[in-house]
């Protein structure tokens, strides 16, 4: 009896034994943020873990602190000094990003990068915009995937990429003043107007703040999208920037419910698990219509507006002066897709968006979006993202 007592009390020590996990990842954007509110998700609910949040070393680098004694580390791993310290660690790892190449000892949780170039081009192309560049000082910061994913997507939508090239390698210190004129130099050499994909919320910004001293109107001659999505410089920019939310959130849920099975003694997966990214959030950098025909500008303008209202293509006639086999035709030259197909794309892609906020059921984000009901709102968004729009919400947050 006394040693069946022990091993119960053995066993429920270990149960309630605290893990300490160090989260090496800034808390500086919103990015960062979301990521670590779905590790802390997943450990509130399932886990019993102290969470070592930021560490920095003298140099107020991401590193793990000297003598600290832990039991796994995820992290947004930037540099092999970096890598190598998790590595001698010998603890389990999760990279959050790709920005450093792929090690068969590192797991990796990381935004599907194709995705993301995919919602680029649905964005900007459906503007009627024909001439795309990629936006993306040589740094260390972020890896090269991004560009080569939006460049294809951009080819595979019969177009040419247009890449900034300054010729000097990562890790090259330019001031604020030559970095301004080369760039200056580099949008002056671009077709306009053009939609540029800058590679994150800080250098859509920066591309803005450049355009703006250069004279140049933005979203008229230059439309900016960022890759991510920091409220703070997407909202307070002039103009405000559209740029791509990812699912940050469950990014962070699902690297630590990976760091959990590793810590349980579960082998490093072959691969990256990959999470597609939210969508769009539209603003005014990308509120252009890059289209010759007053008429269909017209239209186009009137879904925008009224498409969550439930309105059909009679709505769109009586307002526009143009007879219906004309709009079906300029809609398929300009659009490739009839102005049935794009008032349910405007809904969908308006639905997709009211997805992610928390606070409205599936029956208010359908109704909000301009169908008559929840059900034909789910046949609608599974048959154009081949998922219920629950599923899809799941993917959003940590859960």
């Amino acid at each position: 009896m006394a040693t069946t007592s022990n091993q119960n009390t053995t066993l429920r020590t270990d149960q309630l034994r605290v893990l300490r996990v160090a989260l090496l990842i800034e808390t500086e954007s919103t990015w960062g943020r979301r990521v670590i509110r779905g590790i802390a998700s997943f450990a509130e609910k399932h886990a019993a873990w102290h969470l070592l949040i930021d560490p920095r070393d003298h140099e107020y680098r991401s590193a793990l602190p000297d003598g600290w004694r832990g039991d796994g580390v995820i992290a947004r791993i930037a540099s092999r000094m970096q890598y190598e310290q998790l590595a001698a660690s010998g603890l389990p790892v999760v990279d959050v990003d790709d920005v450093f190449e792929v090690q068969a000892d590192i797991a990796k949780v990381i935004t599907d990068e194709e995705a993301r170039a995919k919602l680029a081009v649905e964005h900007l192309g459906g503007r009627g915009l024909t001439n795309y560049a990629y936006f993306a000082p040589p740094s260390n910061r972020y890896s090269n995937r991004r560009g080569k994913a939006f460049a294809a997507a951009v080819k595979e939508a019969g177009f040419e990429c247009h890449e900034y090239r300054p010729g000097y390698r990562a890790g090259r210190r330019i001031s604020w003043n030559e970095q301004q004129r080369r760039v200056s130099r580099w949008l002056a050499s671009l077709p306009r107007p053009v939609a540029i994909l800058a590679v994150d919320a800080h250098h859509a910004h920066q591309i803005a703040e450049i355009c703006h001293l250069a004279e140049i109107r933005v979203p008229d001659e230059v439309a900016i999208l960022a890759g991510d999505s920091d409220e703070l410089l997407c909202e307070v920019s002039m103009p405000p920037l559209s740029a791509i939310s990812t699912a940050s959130e469950r990014i962070g849920y699902q690297a630590a419910e990976l760091l959990a099975a590793m810590m349980e003694g579960a082998p490093v997966p072959e691969e990256p698990i990959v999470v597609k990214p939210h969508d769009v959030v539209s603003r005014h950098s990308t509120d252009i219509l890059s289209i010759d025909d007053p008429a269909v500008v017209q239209a186009l303008r009137y879904i925008q507006d009224h498409a969550h209202r439930g309105i059909g293509v009679d709505d769109i006639l009586r307002e526009v002066p143009i007879s219906r086999r004309s709009l079906e035709i300029q809609f398929r030259s300009y659009l490739d897709r009839s102005p049935a197909e794009e008032i349910r794309r405007a809904k969908l892609e308006r639905g997709r968006t009211l997805l992610g906020k928390r606070d409205m059921s599936i029956t208010e984000v359908a109704m909000a979006s301009g169908f008559s009901n929840t059900t034909r709102f789910g046949i609608a968004f599974r048959k154009q993202f081949g998922m219920t729009p629950r599923s899809f919400r799941k993917t959003l947050f940590a859960e």
